[in-house]
């Protein structure tokens, strides 16, 4: 399985590295490689989870993306499966996978938190990777012909949904509490005080 997986990172890895993608210049390094890292870490916290399953979904959940970014969510589930049936994934694995990549892009409409513990693990580390340096500042060199302000505006609105939505397992909540304090910060949320925070 391990080396179906490392075919499938590879494959996910050039197809990132096409400059017709728009995020070609950072997404493995500063994105997919901080969700496998953080996503193997939560699968140590929680040996129950199926670890090889995990790390599939890592260099799956935006492969639409990477795809035809443009038309991200026009690519078909059929398109995926093709792909990872010509890797040599079995047909359960390949059917549990796209389930759970479904699951996790109903965010906004489902408690992640109640879903499947691998699909707690691959959410909290995907978003969890936002609060990465320079995930953020990444939106802004990539439109930085937008208004400063509405920028703000959209980085605030990310990071709390990303908090309050995606991070689900308390051991990545915990980790990562400084950095969304942080996060939040660098968007110009302005505190009460400067001075004697208390």
């Amino acid at each position: 399985m391990q080396t179906l997986i490392n075919t499938f990172k590879e494959h996910v890895i050039e197809l990132s590295s096409n400059k017709g993608f728009i995020h070609h210049e950072w997404f493995i390094e500063y994105h997919l490689d901080i969700v496998e890292q953080i996503a193997l870490e939560l699968c140590d916290l929680y040996p129950d989870a199926d670890r090889d399953l995990v790390h599939l979904l890592v260099w799956l959940h935006d492969y639409w993306k990477i795809v035809d970014f443009d038309n991200e969510y026009k690519m078909t589930l059929i398109q995926w499966k093709k792909k990872l049936s010509e890797l040599g994934f079995e047909e359960d694995i390949i059917e549990k996978a796209l389930w759970f990549v479904e699951i996790m892009d109903q965010n906004e409409s489902l408690d992640i938190s109640k879903t499947a513990i691998e699909i707690q693990i691959i959410s909290s580390a995907d978003w969890c990777s936002h609060f990465v340096w320079p995930f953020l500042k990444l939106w802004w060199y990539e439109n930085s012909d937008k208004d400063y302000k509405e920028l703000m505006k959209d980085n605030i609105y990310k990071i709390q949904k990303d908090w309050n939505k995606k991070i689900v397992l308390p051991e990545a909540r915990e980790a990562f509490q400084k950095h969304y304090e942080l996060a939040l910060e660098w968007s110009w949320t302005l505190p009460e005080r400067y001075l004697n925070k208390q």
